[in-house]
C-alpha cells in the first residue's frame, strides 16, 4: 500500500490567518472567544479550545462585556458589529478578505436593485455563517437559493441580481444561472434576460480550482480517503467530485472512521480534505493507515 497526501488541500489561506490569529491572540491572553466555530471542522475545534478557544453564539455574544471575539473568515452581518460596540466588546476580526469583498457587492448590489424593485439572489446553505453575513447586507431582504428547485420563490417579472456563497460549486451557481436565464426569456420574452439579470461568479477561485485537482487526484490513487468536518460545505462539494471520478471515495472525520476493508494491500491510497481540513489531521490519518498495513486484505 502507497499514501499520498494531496498537498494541494487543507486550509485556504482565509481559514489559516483566522486560526493564526487565534493562536497568537491565546498565547497572549490565554483565552479568546470565537463567534461560532472557528472552522468547520470538530477535531481542530477540539484542540483550540484545549489551548483556550472558547465558542459562543450570537446570543452569549449580547451578554458579554469588556472583552475580546474573534470574527471567524466566513464573516459576520451588521448587527455583530453594533452589539460590539454597545458592549464595549473588541473584535479581532479574521474575516476572509474575499468574503468582506463580496458583502461589499452585495450591499451595493441591493441598494441599487431597490431604485428598481429588483431582487437580490444569494446561492448558497441556508443558515450558513457566510450566507447569515450575507444576507446580513440587505437586512435579509433577499432569497436564497440551494437548488433549482428553489428558484419557485423568485419572480422572474422583476430584475433579478445572483451572486454565490464562496464555497460553493461552480457547476451548480452556473446551473442556477442558465436556469434564471430561461425563465426569464419564458416569461418576458426571447433575450430579456440581457436586461432584467445580472450574474456574479463570486465563488473563491482558491476553493474552485480545487475541482479540477481533486479530478486528478482521484484518478491517480485507487482508493481515495476524503477527510473533513460534516458541517463543511466545501468538503461535502470536493468529496462528491471525488466520489463522481473514483467510486472508491470514502468520507471520514478522523481515522477512527476508517473501515480497513476498503483497502486492499497493493492499493495506492490518496488522502485529501477541505478548505477547512487541517493537514495536521490528514497527517494523522496517514500514521494510521500506514501503521495498519498488516490488517489489509
Amino acid at each position: 500500500m502507497e499514501v499520498t497526501i494531496d498537498q494541494k488541500s487543507g486550509y485556504c489561506f482565509g481559514v489559516e490567518f483566522a486560526i493564526q490569529m487565534a493562536e497568537e491572540e491565546m498565547e497572549e491572553s490565554g483565552k479568546l472567544y470565537c463567534l461560532g466555530d472557528i472552522v468547520h471542522n470538530s477535531m481542530e475545534v477540539k484542540r483550540l479550545r484545549a489551548k483556550g478557544l472558547v465558542v459562543i453564539d450570537k446570543e452569549n455574544l449580547k451578554d458579554l462585556r469588556d472583552c475580546k471575539v474573534l470574527i471567524r473568515a466566513h464573516g459576520e452581518p451588521p448587527e455583530t458589529y453594533k452589539i460590539a460596540i454597545e458592549n464595549n466588546i473588541e473584535l479581532i476580526d479574521a474575516s476572509c478578505p474575499v468574503v468582506l469583498k463580496l458583502q461589499n457587492r452585495v450591499k451595493n448590489a441591493y441598494d441599487k436593485s431597490e431604485d428598481v424593485k429588483g431582487q437580490l439572489v444569494i446561492y448558497g446553505k441556508p443558515g450558513h455563517a457566510e450566507v447569515i453575513g450575507l444576507t446580513g447586507q440587505t437586512g435579509d431582504d433577499c432569497i436564497i437559493v440551494s437548488s433549482i428547485d428553489d428558484l419557485a420563490n423568485v419572480d422572474f417579472n422583476r430584475p433579478v441580481t445572483l451572486f454565490s456563497q464562496t464555497t460553493k460549486s461552480t457547476k451548480g451557481f452556473y446551473e442556477i444561472k442558465a436556469e434564471i436565464e430561461r425563465r426569464i426569456d419564458e416569461i418576458q420574452g426571447e433575450g430579456q434576460h440581457k436586461e432584467a439579470f445580472n450574474a456574479n461568479d463570486s465563488i473563491c477561485r482558491q476553493v474552485s480550482n480545487r475541482e479540477p485537482q481533486m479530478v486528478k487526484f482521484s484518478g491517480e490513487n485507487d482508493v481515495i480517503i476524503f477527510v473533513s468536518g460534516k458541517k463543511s460545505s466545501n468538503g461535502k462539494a470536493l468529496y462528491n467530485v471525488c466520489l463522481k471520478h473514483n467510486p472508491r471515495s470514502y468520507f471520514v472525520e478522523n481515522e477512527d472512521e476508517i473501515d480497513l476493508s476498503w483497502i486492499k494491500e497493493g492499493d495506492k491510497v490518496g488522502i485529501s480534505g477541505a478548505t477547512s481540513t487541517p493537514m495536521w489531521l490528514m497527517e494523522q490519518v496517514k500514521g494510521y493507515l500506514e501503521s495498519n498495513t498488516n490488517a489489509l486484505v
